[in-house]
């Protein structure tokens, strides 16, 4: 209940994001998407030396007001996810993995099923999703694009975890020259590899789940 009312939560601040964003567009105030600009926004709504008119600014300010609470209680929620995932062995042992944290750990505790429920890993990559089409045409097998069936929350949190690694990708070992994450980074589009990631990080969460232990990255194995 917790991780579906933070999803909730997160709708609504994306909805009043682009809100603002689109009224002060009408203003002739260009800001990029994504939420990360939200404080761009409201500083431009907010400059008292700006050009905004004075009633168009009242208005805004409500949608401001309604940011600035979204913000507060899904800062709580996290609080407790955090909470929840530290009292969670499965969570604690996920959140060995680059790229998982308490709220991805937590929602694949709570919404992933038992690991007897799939044959081998790769089956619970397909039941997220993360898995290509094949097709198989002269004797060839070719792989295609995700399936995109499955747990459409969980798969988009994957994703979301695998870019995270990429983006600090030079305080990750696994994406050092060299290693495959390293390889894929240099010769796939960004895109691909983020769904690849995430593929390999679902296989091996899987393994955790049905085997038990932590992760611990190829280097550190050998």
């Amino acid at each position: 209940m917790v991780f579906r009312v933070r999803e909730m939560l997160i709708r609504q601040r994306t909805q009043a994001i682009n809100a603002l964003r689109g009224h002060l567009t009408e203003f002739g105030q260009i800001v990029p998407q994504g939420a990360a600009n939200a404080t761009r926004l409201i500083g431009i709504a907010e400059d008292p030396d700006g050009s905004l008119p004075a009633d168009a600014i009242a208005t805004l300010k409500v949608l401001i007001a309604t940011l600035s609470q979204l913000e507060a209680e899904i800062g709580k929620l996290d609080a407790e996810i955090t909470r929840r995932a530290k009292a969670n062995d499965v969570a604690r042992r996920l959140m060995t993995v680059p790229g998982i944290g308490p709220l991805i750990a937590t929602a694949i505790a709570v919404l992933a099923p038992p690991p007897e429920t799939f044959r081998k890993a790769r089956d619970f990559a397909a039941w997220l999703g993360l898995v290509p089409r094949q097709h198989s045409t002269g004797g060839k097998q070719r792989l295609g694009a995700t399936t995109r069936m499955g747990e459409r929350s969980l798969r988009r949190l994957l994703i979301i975890g695998a870019n995270s690694v990429i983006i600090k990708r030079y305080t990750h070992a696994a994406a050092r020259p060299g290693t495959w994450l390293g390889g894929m980074l240099t010769r796939k589009p960004p895109m691909l590899v983020r769904v690849a990631l995430a593929n390999k990080m679902a296989r091996i969460v899987w393994a955790l789940m049905a085997r038990g232990g932590v992760y611990q990255s190829p280097a550190t194995a050998a």
